[in-house]
This record gives C-alpha cells, structure tokens and sequence, in this order.
C-alpha cells in the first residue's frame, strides 16, 4: 500500500534526520525537488534545486556543526499532497557553521516546512527557519531587549 504524504514526510524528519539514513532520500526525494527559503526582505524568495544528493550535502553540513541534532514534530497538517510541518531541532554547536566558530552551545531551532509530494516522492518544499533566535542563542546577535535598547539609545 503507497503511503500517503503525511507519511513521506514523516520519514523524511525521522529517517533521514534523527536516523540518519540517507539511503532514504533516494526513495522519497524527487531528483528534480527544489526547495524555497523563506525570508523576510524585499528580495524574491531564495529558491534552489534540491535532489537527494544536494539535500544529503545541507543536511550532512548541519550535522557537522550540530551532531547531535534531534528534530521533534510540534504540529503537522495534512491538505491533499501539501503537508506542513511545524518543528523543532535541538543540538549542541560543536563545528564551524554559517563561518560561525564553534560556541559549544545548546541551541533550539525552530522551523515551519510545507513539503508537497507527487507520487510518493517530495518535489518541492518551503522552508522558514527562525534565525535571529538561532544567532542569539550562538551569541552572534544581542538578545531582544539589548537590541531594543541600543535601537532607542540611537533615536537620542
């Protein structure tokens, strides 16, 4: 029986993430998949093809900096082959990512994907990842009320 794409997309955080069985992907990504980031700024959403080699490579990047990344799914919903995801990731900074050198730091990110499947297989995907608490926790960008504060010392 096929599975459905609330189905795939489970497989894709549990297998391929906390697993990290990345022979799955070769079932379950399209190798014409391309995948959105979204952002906020003026400029046109970042889009960029995404097959199952190239999302190995992001994914294996992130698990160098972050090894032992765990995600947990906080919320799924299910509409005909879009299936979005509400998730959180938890690991310890323990490599170079983004140039950012090692904090050792424990951090949670937290990351809405909508991923739309076709016969059985993700094709494309949007993804928001929420950053600016992620550079805050890395210690790359003032907490909150630090950055308020500096912003208001400025307007005198």
């Amino acid at each position: 029986m096929p599975m459905d794409a609330s189905e795939i997309v489970e497989r894709f955080f549990a297998e391929v993430w906390n697993r990290r069985d990345f022979a799955v992907l070769e079932d379950i990504v399209d190798h014409r998949c391309v995948t959105h980031q979204v952002r906020s700024a003026s400029d046109p959403i970042s889009t960029a093809p995404r097959g199952p080699v190239a999302l190995r490579q992001h994914i294996e990047a992130c698990l160098t900096a972050f090894p032992d990344i765990h995600v947990t799914t906080d919320l799924r919903c299910t509409c005909g082959d879009h299936v979005v995801s509400w998730v959180t990731m938890r690991g310890t900074h323990l490599a170079a990512w983004q140039g950012i050198a090692p904090t050792r730091r424990e951090v949670t990110i937290r990351t809405v994907a909508q991923h739309r499947v076709e016969a059985g297989r993700i094709v494309e995907d949007w993804v928001i990842v929420e950053t600016l608490g992620l550079f805050q926790q890395l210690g790359v960008v003032p907490p909150m009320q630090e950055l308020l504060a500096q912003h208001e010392a400025k307007k005198t």
